[in-house]
């Protein structure tokens, strides 16, 4: 009889989501690109920058919810281009406003341009702020597990550590600490920015990550839709595999075949 292996709900602040791939918005050349990558993607969960995009706060523009209905899907507004506590707390203010309730952020506080690092001191006062204002806080950091705790502790929903600097496409530049923050995991851990290709996507699984969130991967490949599918393939085999347990790295060659028994 075939073991059949059960996985786990995905569950982001008590709510219960079929797919593991969570998605931006921005980068893309047009609504009409966006909103056939989203599609294409699966998502259920797309996260929107309320201080570059309209979701409602410039009347008589193009709002995103018209390609993003909330009825749809899970909006997940973030403070992208943010450098303070203060600023990320006041964009998190505005989107639940605008969004009639809406408690469910990322929380993104960088600490400069050039590599849009997260600033983990302004971070943790945010997410302090956020937790006892009652947001439901995804939170953007490094992958210091030391500072992935401490947001746990905090009480916010999920930690998403970076796998590279954002929009790098440089894939997990370092697994190990990563490996130690799942290891010490009590809320879901996502992999956040850096993702450049499906096999990125597919290793973060693999580790046992909960789920990833990327934007730039799939707005900036050649094409942005077959990319967003590739994307939703990938993160299904990658937690299938992360569930089946793979086979033991060895040094040396190991017969496919038993050698008892050959024809001499």
């Amino acid at each position: 009889m075939q073991n059949v292996i059960k996985d786990k709900s995905f569950v982001i602040a008590g709510r219960t989501y079929n797919s593991r791939l969570l998605v931006g918005t921005g980068k893309y050349k047009d609504f009409s690109e966006t909103r056939l990558a989203i599609e294409a993607s699966g998502a259920e969960i797309v996260t929107v920058a309320v201080r570059r995009a309209n979701i409602g706060q410039k009347p008589g523009e193009p709002n995103l919810l018209d390609i993003v209905p909330p009825d749809r899907y899970t909006i997940l507004p973030n403070t992208a281009g943010c450098y303070t506590a203060e600023e990320a707390v006041r964009t998190c203010r505005l989107a639940r406003e605008l969004l009639s309730g809406h408690n469910l952020v990322k929380l993104e506080v960088l600490a400069d341009e050039k590599t849009l690092f997260p600033n983990v001191i302004e971070t943790l006062k945010a997410a302090r702020t956020l937790v006892a204002e009652g947001f439901d806080v995804m939170v953007y950091t490094s992958d210091d597990p030391v500072i992935a705790r401490e947001l746990a502790d905090i009480g916010c929903a999920a930690v998403m550590p970076l796998a590279g600097l954002i929009g790098s496409g440089l894939g997990l530049c370092n697994p190990w600490n990563l490996r130690i923050i799942l290891e010490e995991a009590t809320v879901p851990v996502l992999v956040d920015a850096g993702v450049g290709t499906a096999s990125d996507a597919a290793i973060a699984m693999e580790l046992g990550c909960e789920a990833v969130l990327m934007n730039t991967a799939i707005a900036h490949a050649q094409d942005p839709i077959l990319m967003a599918e590739a994307m939703k393939h990938a993160v299904v085999a990658g937690r299938m595999a992360y569930l089946a347990g793979r086979m033991p790295r060895k040094l040396y060659a190991s017969a496919s075949s038993p050698i008892d028994g050959l024809i001499a």
